[in-house]
């Protein structure tokens, strides 16, 4: 780290301590050229995220984006907005895992598992933009295979 009083290449680090809750290390160095100290951060430097839309463009992935299509669908319904920003860290955890590249259609079909859970009234108004529903019918049998799933199962 070069020293930012005299330009000296060489220092020692003093101390060195959690900040921001643990997502960064804060740093004192002193430097063994002329013996000032100064103060470093250290962070992750996290992969970006891209995201393959349907059309072909690559763009990044961006939290806003989902949060927006949650709340439209929940709109009304008795879902807090902690319960939304969960949900959208749940599925950006879960793309990240994927790896650095995810389809628009992997993210769709997590927002979709996630508000099942949620609310389902909200799964069925986000799955007819996702789905592109354009009948009566589209809701109803989405409606048919969300019963089935909820259904317990007999033995």
């Amino acid at each position: 780290m070069r020293c930012p009083a005299c330009a000296h290449l060489d220092d020692k680090v003093v101390d060195s301590r959690q900040a921001d809750d643990g997502v960064t290390i804060r740093r004192r160095r002193e430097c063994l050229g002329c013996g000032a100290r100064f103060t470093t951060f250290e962070r992750v430097e996290e992969v970006p995220l891209m995201v393959l839309k349907r059309s072909g463009d690559r763009v990044p992935f961006s939290r806003d984006s989902i949060t927006v299509g949650i709340v439209a669908a929940a709109k009304g319904r008795p879902v807090t907005d902690a319960a939304i920003a969960e949900l959208v860290s749940e599925v950006e955890d879960a793309m990240r895992l994927v790896g650095p590249e995810v389809s628009s259609e992997q993210i769709g079909v997590a927002v979709l598992a996630g508000l099942r859970r949620l609310d389902e009234v909200a799964y069925l108004r986000f799955a007819s933009v996702y789905k592109g529903f354009d009948a009566a019918a589209d809701f109803q049998r989405e409606l048919i295979l969300l019963t089935k799933e909820s259904e317990p199962k007999r033995h």
